[in-house]
């Protein structure tokens, strides 16, 4: 087989990537400009992720998650979406000042992503193995034999049973959760630095959801790849996410490493995502949900944009709008990583 395209290696411990983030997004705006008006889809979003990282971006549908990672991959449907404003630094260069042809050798070799709905993001006339195949022949320039071979081994390292036998299968013969294992070997292939999983156990069941996470953790481990994984549901990063960035009306309104956001969070939106977590606890009673919806992001309110389903909301909350506070502990040291865009953070974070 071409020294081109030799088995995946796991990724030293220690890259010169680790001396700073991965990628880092630097006050990103992206809107989308439509005959009602423009939406402000995302609005001055920070973050970043290392390698060997996980970065759980969490929020409602609508609250900016997934058009961000679009924007960072360059798939925005544009027109009618557009990034004004920001940076985003892979490796220390900036995404969106590339040529096209640059940033497209970057998508999917170095930053890869594994989308919602895999029914959908697989072609349904081509065998999964013609399209893991393609990857190594087009990238690779592989022979078919070659890229077959990898498609196999591709299948296998997801843990697919009867990888061989099912390479020539349609993705319609595939359960949900073995075409959600498909899209994260495609993602895998060429071994990119970067994975981005956009709600990768969307309609799974719990149990496949779990066993999904699972994989991701250990291929991550396995390979030392920055991962920033999408959801609305706090439940399933409980175990594998490093530090989770909440968004809300196109912004991040609480970062925090996880176990500190879990055993106390600091914003009265993520306390009321946590309190909407279904428990064994709890068992015949009525769920916990947050009042209210999400903003119309072309009507904004002013102040701080949870303040019409916050129960905590005063004067200020209506007119103010709030900056990312730096949480402190209770001798009022900083805590690393922990910030939140709420003016009573204090009395969340200490349930006063």
């Amino acid at each position: 087989m071409s020294s081109s395209i030799t088995s995946a290696q796991p990724r030293s411990a220690t890259t010169d990537t680790e001396a700073g983030p991965l990628l880092e997004v630097r006050d990103l705006k992206v809107e989308f400009r439509t005959r009602d008006g423009v939406a402000k889809a995302v609005n001055g979003v920070n973050y970043s992720v290392r390698a060997g990282e996980t970065l759980a971006v969490l929020g409602e549908s609508g609250s900016g998650k997934s058009v961000s990672a679009q924007a960072v991959m360059g798939i925005l449907d544009s027109p009618p979406g557009f990034v004004t404003g920001g940076q985003l630094l892979f490796k220390g260069r900036d995404l969106l000042t590339m040529g096209k042809e640059e940033r497209r050798k970057i998508r999917g070799s170095q930053i890869a992503m594994i989308f919602q709905d895999a029914l959908s993001a697989l072609n349904p006339v081509h065998t999964v193995g013609a399209q893991l195949g393609e990857l190594f022949r087009v990238h690779r320039r592989a022979s078919r034999k070659e890229a077959k071979e990898k498609a196999i081994e591709l299948m296998e390292r997801v843990r697919i049973p009867a990888a061989k036998e099912r390479v020539g299968d349609y993705p319609h013969q595939f359960s949900g959760g073995m075409r959600q294992r498909i899209m994260i070997a495609m993602a895998l292939a060429l071994e990119p630095d970067l994975i981005i999983a956009d709600e990768p156990t969307t309609a799974l069941d719990v149990t496949v959801q779990a066993q999904v996470m699972d994989l991701l953790a250990d291929l991550q481990d396995e390979y030392h790849m920055g991962l920033i994984l999408i959801t609305h549901d706090l439940g399933v990063v409980a175990d594998v996410a490093d530090k989770i960035a909440v968004m809300y009306a196109g912004r991040i309104v609480e970062t925090s490493p996880v176990r500190e956001l879990y055993a106390s969070p600091a914003h009265p939106y993520t306390q009321g995502l946590l309190e909407s977590i279904p428990r064994l606890d709890q068992k015949g009673q009525e769920l916990y949900a947050i009042k209210g919806l999400p903003p119309n992001l072309l009507r904004i309110p002013p102040g701080c944009p949870f303040n019409p389903r916050c129960p905590r909301a005063q004067a200020i909350c209506r007119e103010v709008h709030p900056p990312l506070f730096e949480v402190t502990d209770e001798a009022d040291t900083p805590v690393p990583g922990r910030a939140s865009a709420c003016h009573f953070w204090k009395e969340t974070l200490h349930g006063e």
